[in-house]
């Protein structure tokens, strides 16, 4: 077995997981921002109020993996990315700040609800614009190309947050949601084509990557499957079902994450470490690995049973208290 292979695919999977679970709920914060009234963002955060603390356990597991599976790679990508990584952090905890305070106020309710779609909406955008520094390699987080990645991100997490919400509610919210979701589906398939089109022209060997023969064939289900899935997401709004819309735009998410991953590997600090070269000694991976394969089942189990005890409608009148 190729271990700096098996930890490279638990990173790859506790990322990937971070981004699915944590996206719906920072997508709701994101959402917060334009919705009518104090009854509205009430109903939005109660959706997410039981699971969302747990979903930002694969944020660790990534991080914390990062540093044990790939200490080069983590000491060439923290200081490269520090302002942003910390803007997320400071953001990713205040919004846990206002799930305790927001509960408890009354007079300050409003600002509160602000705070929290605002921390959504920075938290969101940093992870965005530090994706767009990491796939052009040079680590300008403030560059046109991470810049667009960060709004595309946000687009992206909103359309999960709306897909969810139509899924866990009724009525007025779930009609809300479903018009925004049809609003953002435009967007996200903007992003997708500008970021599509950007990276093989700014980059040389991702377009051979993607465009050399034969890997013009064998590479070609990607980009279909994800337009079929996008009509798919766009069909299941327009006959009302968020819940296949949700997992349509999984599956989109899945899709691009794949691109992503094709695109630079096996590099893990582009465009010249590889995930080898950054890999601690073997030893090392060996133990780390099995803590992983003690530790990884007992996380999937739990987040699939909160959201299993959590399933079903949301009314209002339940919130976090």
């Amino acid at each position: 077995m190729d271990l700096v292979l098996i930890a490279a695919g638990v990173i790859a999977l506790a990322l990937f997981l971070y981004v699915l679970l944590d996206g719906f709920d920072l997508g709701i914060g994101c959402l917060t921002l334009v919705m009518r009234n104090t009854q509205q963002r009430e109903l939005a955060i109660a959706t997410v109020a039981p699971v969302w603390d747990g979903n930002e356990t694969w944020l660790v597991l990534g991080g914390a993996g990062l540093f044990g599976f790939f200490p080069l790679a983590y000491a060439a990508l923290l200081p490269a990315l520090y302002v942003p990584v910390m803007v997320m952090l400071f953001a990713l905890v205040f919004r846990g700040v206002v799930f305790e305070f927001r509960a408890k106020s009354t007079r300050t309710r409003g600002a509160w609800d602000l705070a929290f779609g605002f921390g959504s909406l920075i938290a969101s955008f940093a992870q965005g614009a530090m994706l767009g520094a990491f796939i052009g390699g040079d680590f300008e987080w403030l560059s046109p190309f991470a810049m667009m990645s960060g709004a595309g991100l946000v687009c992206g997490y909103a359309l999960l947050g709306a897909c969810w919400l139509g899924f866990k509610t009724e009525g007025s919210m779930h009609a809300w949601a479903l018009r925004a979701a049809k609003r953002l589906v435009p967007a996200l398939v903007l992003f997708i084509a500008l970021v599509s089109l950007w990276t093989p022209l700014a980059h040389a060997h991702i377009a051979a990557r993607w465009f050399a023969w034969p890997n013009l064939l064998l590479l070609s289900p990607v980009p279909l499957a994800t337009g079929a899935l996008v009509l798919g997401l766009w069909l299941a709004l327009m006959r009302e079902r968020p819940g296949w819309a949700f997992w349509c735009t999984i599956g989109v998410f899945a899709l691009c994450y794949l691109g992503l991953a094709i695109s630079l590997y096996p590099h893990i600090v582009p465009p010249d470490v590889t995930i080898w070269n950054a890999a601690a000694a073997p030893d090392s991976l060996l133990f780390l690995l099995v803590g992983t394969l003690v530790l990884l089942p007992i996380i999937l189990g739990y987040t699939a049973h909160a959201y299993w005890v959590f399933r079903g409608k949301v009314h209002p009148g339940e919130g976090y208290h």
